[in-house]
């Protein structure tokens, strides 16, 4: 505990999922955060569980003006920016390209790109100068459908790969100042939701039925994550004395994803 002690977090997509988790742990860790959501309801119950730690915000991650309010916000709460973290999203329930209406494609592409995509890539813009001015770092959450094929579907699959991209491009941009990193999760036990109206039998991602074991049975260590499962891989990758030269990198928190399969185990000793 107390990795983050003093430091100031700015979260998307802070209540639920990954995101709550990630703001709890920050808190946990001596940080003082601005966790902007859609929901009023949400935040105004997370404000009440950890209470002048952080403060909220209501907005669309996929309006500028809406990241700049943030920004504004946590600035005038706490001071100082050192830590961005880009992890709203939404799923495309493994809707694939033969199954979505080409006069429906370009609306779908346009809203799912909104929030996965443009969501991060306003928020590191409305963050650069006070993360500078901090020689701070920026945090994405990817996914393992950023590097492997089946996660989900087209829009999802090609909006993770592209976030790889964007990682590398920032950090690039914005070194030395600012240090640019992401964690990729695996199957996670969270009820993220789809794009509205894309596909008819979506469900929250954590009530499809047999999801947990199917996730635990396609990945080494034979466990469907938790939220906090990922979250120290974001105190670390925040923490200046921990992770102070690591950039452009990404951590992988999938249970194996990469090998699939576990190899075969050493005999028992009689």
């Amino acid at each position: 505990m107390g990795w983050l002690e003093g430091q100031v977090a700015l979260v998307t997509g802070g209540t639920g999922g990954i995101g709550k988790a990630i703001v709890r742990r920050y808190v946990a860790e001596g940080a003082r955060v601005g966790v902007m959501a859609r929901d009023s309801e949400q935040l105004s119950v997370l404000r009440m569980e950890l209470g002048d730690a952080i403060v909220t915000i209501q907005g669309d991650v996929a309006s500028y003006q809406d990241n700049q309010r943030a920004v504004a916000t946590v600035l005038e709460a706490f001071g100082r920016l050192d830590t961005f973290v880009g992890n709203a999203a939404v799923f495309d329930y493994f809707t694939r390209l033969d199954r979505i209406a080409p006069e429906d494609f370009e609306s779908a592409f346009q809203r799912l790109f909104a929030t996965n995509v443009q969501g991060y890539l306003l928020g590191a813009r409305s963050c650069i100068d006070a993360l500078r001015e901090s020689r701070g770092s920026m945090i994405f959450t990817l996914s393992n459908s950023a590097f492997y094929a089946g996660g989900g579907g087209i829009l999802y699959v090609t909006a993770k790969h592209a976030l790889v991209g964007m990682i590398r491009q920032l950090a690039y941009e914005l070194a030395p100042d600012i240090r640019v990193n992401g964690v990729a999760p695996g199957a996670t036990n969270t009820p993220m939701k789809s794009l509205e109206g894309l596909n008819q039998r979506s469900v929250p991602l954590n009530q499809i039925p047999g999801f947990e074991e199917g996730a635990a049975q396609s990945v080494p260590l034979q466990r469907i994550a938790e939220p906090e499962d990922h979250t120290g891989h974001y105190v670390l990758l925040a923490s200046r004395e921990n992770s102070g030269l690591t950039t452009a990198n990404i951590i992988h928190s999938d249970g194996g994803w990469e090998i699939r399969s576990a190899g075969a185990r050493s005999p028992r000793k009689p």
